[in-house]
């Protein structure tokens, strides 16, 4: 585990990769417990220190806005994909260490 990158500097690493996503589409696949699986496609608009933003599109042409943490993509409970290929961005649920 010495060579193990520290949990911090993973979110740090997330955050950082996520910024240079910022503008971008992506399709959001999350985890709300109790076996409810939430897909949602949008855009993301935001990046900030502790949380992301994507703008997604509702019914009828509106827009919401869904906030995610970044410790949501490190366990795996969010996970964002590329809308034009469908594969998976960020990945890091492999680096965790097993229970």
């Amino acid at each position: 585990m010495e060579n193990d990158i520290p949990p911090v500097n993973r979110i740090d690493q997330i955050r950082d990769e996520l910024k240079a996503l910022e503008g971008q589409r992506v399709k959001v696949r999350a985890n709300m417990g109790r076996s409810r699986i939430v897909e949602r496609a949008g855009t993301l608009v935001h990046v900030h220190p502790s949380l992301f933003v994507i703008e997604v599109e509702e019914r009828r042409g509106r827009k919401a806005r869904q906030s995610y943490q970044y410790v949501d993509v490190l366990t795996g409970t969010v996970e964002l994909y590329d809308m034009n290929t469908g594969e998976r961005l960020l990945d890091y649920t492999a680096d965790l260490p097993e229970e």
